[in-house]
């Protein structure tokens, strides 16, 4: 036996094993590239459009949908729809990316989820902020013309509503037993309709709204002291249901980063004679993808 030239007894590869070994090779990173990158809707990201009846919330669907609003009536169900963000529009998790990155489009791509604002349909709402899937944002939508105004109902009722969506938001970072999934939320409050001579601007819209979510608290409180209870004699239980800090002072906003639920007033208008302007509310947009 002889071992001058021991790889002389290794049978050489059959041309099926090259050309299988080729295909695999090539495939393979097309397969992940395939699986890594691709998106369906169901994993791109998702912002919630919430807000009372008539405050324009499907026109803003529309216009961030289309590029325009549409005509628009009372919803009845709930509307989603795939939008793209402008493209000089600078998105967060893109910061440290190269516009080379296969993802930098991806990443400009969302869900908008508009659900009807009348109270007895605000129940789709509740439900898309418990079980939204890629949840990044919740656009609360309010008529800043009609805050203005001292006369009905309408302040009262947008405060209530915002109160209710924001006390669901910190229940659910107190609820958690691990503080490790409480990533919190970012909400901004869409001071709409600025175009109008009696629309509040959005400083004023956001004291108006602590002001009236206030005197929510306030009128909670009073049935908590109809029952026996004080504010400051809550239990554990008790101050789950209090927005922001337990006592009976002013209720601010600053008061939900304890929560780490991050709320921003600006100011727009869907529809007017002039145009659009929802550039804050796009940049706002790109600050939480």
């Amino acid at each position: 036996m002889s071992w001058a030239n021991p790889l002389r007894s290794i049978p050489e590869p059959s041309p099926i094993f090259i050309v299988t070994s080729v295909l695999l090779v090539l495939s393979i990173p097309l397969i992940l590239h395939l699986i890594i990158y691709s998106t369906t809707s169901d994993t791109l990201p998702t912002i919630l459009l919430i807000g009372p009846s008539g405050a324009g919330k499907t026109a803003l669907a529309t216009l961030l949908e289309r590029g325009r609003p549409a005509a628009t009536h009372t919803s009845q169900v709930p509307l989603t729809v795939e939008v793209s963000l402008p493209v000089k529009t600078p998105v967060a998790s893109s910061r440290f990316r190269s516009p080379n990155d296969p993802t930098w489009e991806i990443t400009k791509k969302l869900l908008i989820h508009d659900s009807p604002g009348h109270g007895k349909l605000r129940h789709y709402a509740t439900d898309s902020i418990s079980k939204s899937q890629n949840l990044h944002g919740i656009i609360f939508v309010v008529d800043a013309a009609d805050l203005s105004s001292d006369v009905g109902e309408g302040p009262r009722q947008t405060a209530e509503y915002l109160h209710d969506v924001l006390l669901q938001l910190q229940k659910q970072v107190t609820n958690l037993k691990s503080s490790k999934a409480a990533k919190g939320t970012s909400v901004l409050i869409a001071a709409n309709k600025l175009d109008l001579f009696t629309a509040l601007p959005a400083p004023l819209v956001k004291s108006k709204l602590e002001s009236e979510i206030t005197k929510v608290r306030k009128s909670k409180s009073e049935g908590l002291l109809d029952a026996g209870v004080g504010v400051k004699d809550l239990d554990v239980g008790e101050e789950r249901d209090w927005l922001g800090e337990v006592g009976e002072g002013k209720f601010e906003f600053s008061q939900l980063e304890e929560f780490n639920i991050r709320v921003q007033v600006l100011g727009g208008n869907v529809t007017s004679a002039d145009g659009s302007d929802v550039k804050q509310w796009w940049e706002w947009i790109g600050s939480v993808l």
